[in-house]
């Protein structure tokens, strides 16, 4: 018989519907030139695809250390943040002690409390989509979870919480997760504090920097702390061509995903200030490679499906804040089409 738990589980939400402008996924718009297809074509040639990968993925360790400033001995790698989530999920604190995070949020962090049994305990953000503390203390108080999620930059809302909040949160005994997915386009970060606190991780990702089909997923804590993380990851989570394609990314072209990075960060400044100027949604700031907005007239839902027709796919978040939608960052003609495409749906409406 399957569990109550997960029968009455809603599962993750991917956005698969095809179109000619895809930005709902926060994918970084990378255009990799053809010696570099070439040089990764070799590397992938040589894997020897019978043999399982590096369990440990040792050079792919090496490598993240030193661009992120850590030591190898600071990391677990997962299939993705959302590996590492559900391992976080797990090993922090005992089934009976819930799970804490705001919400609107990323989805995953209730979903890994949900499927382990644990108690989820959310707290709807402010108005200016920032932590409330009062009513996040006051359930803290009353409910005791053992672990608290918070991402930074926030997903779907693109800001990021203040760091006093996390850390008033954090004082009342929470061992806390601070997801930095998009950490690139904030630059902003509680890694000091993960590298000296037993109390304290920080997730990353290659998903957000070109590199979302490999899968890997960062954890970054103190050694004492991954040490027992590490315990319970899978065998061979980081697929071979996965350790192999990263290394080289990382090592040898890292300079093409940090000038992807800043396109991506003057193009988000240039898509908010055109949206400021439409009559008929509401743009929030974002710190992170997507903007989060709101229909005024039209519902979320109509204004979603007439930017479909026009060949243009967002993200709809209708379903966790009313008429609220999350556009992704891409490259200038992509941008470029989702204003034409926005600013014709909002005139002819």
């Amino acid at each position: 018989m399957i569990s109550k738990r997960i029968r009455t589980l809603a599962p993750y939400k991917t956005e698969t519907t095809g179109a000619r402008v895809r930005l709902s996924s926060n994918e970084l718009s990378l255009q990799l030139p053809k010696d570099v297809k070439k040089r990764i074509g070799e590397e992938v040639s040589r894997i020897p695809f019978n043999r399982y990968p590096d369990p440990e993925a040792r050079e792919l360790k090496e490598v993240i250390a030193l661009r992120f400033g850590v030591k190898p001995e600071n990391i677990v790698l997962g299939n993705g943040s959302d590996e590492l989530i559900y391992y976080l999920s797990i090993a922090v604190g005992e089934y009976e002690k819930g799970v804490f995070y705001p919400v609107p949020t990323f989805s995953m962090y209730g979903i890994s409390a949900q499927v382990l049994g644990r108690e989820k305990i959310e707290v709807s953000l402010n108005n200016e989509f920032d932590i409330d503390l009062q009513k996040s203390l006051e359930l803290i108080g009353d409910k005791k979870p053992a672990l608290a999620y918070f991402a930074y930059p926030n997903n779907p809302t693109g800001n990021c919480f203040s760091e006093d909040k996390i850390k008033t949160i954090r004082d009342e005994g929470v061992f806390t997760v601070v997801d930095e997915a998009y950490y690139h386009y904030s630059g902003k970060t509680f890694l000091k504090e993960a590298l000296e606190r037993e109390d304290t991780v920080v997730l990353r990702t290659l998903s957000k920097i070109g590199m979302a089909g490999l899968r890997v997923g960062i954890l970054i804590g103190k050694e004492e702390v991954v040490k027992e993380i590490n315990k319970i990851r899978l065998p061979f989570n980081i697929t071979y061509p996965s350790q192999v394609i990263a290394v080289l990314m990382l090592r040898d072209f890292y300079h093409i995903i940090e000038e992807a990075i800043q396109t991506v960060i003057s193009e988000r400044q240039r898509v908010y200030e055109e949206m400021l100027k439409l009559e008929g949604i509401r743009v929030y700031p974002s710190e992170a490679n997507f903007i989060f907005f709101k229909s005024l007239y039209l519902s979320g839902d109509e204004l979603y499906k007439r930017l479909l027709q026009k060949g243009v796919l967002v993200r709809n978040f209708s379903y966790m804040v009313a008429n609220c939608l999350r556009v992704s960052i891409g490259g200038r003609e992509e941008n470029d089409a989702f204003l034409q495409a926005l600013h014709e749906v909002l005139t002819t409406s």
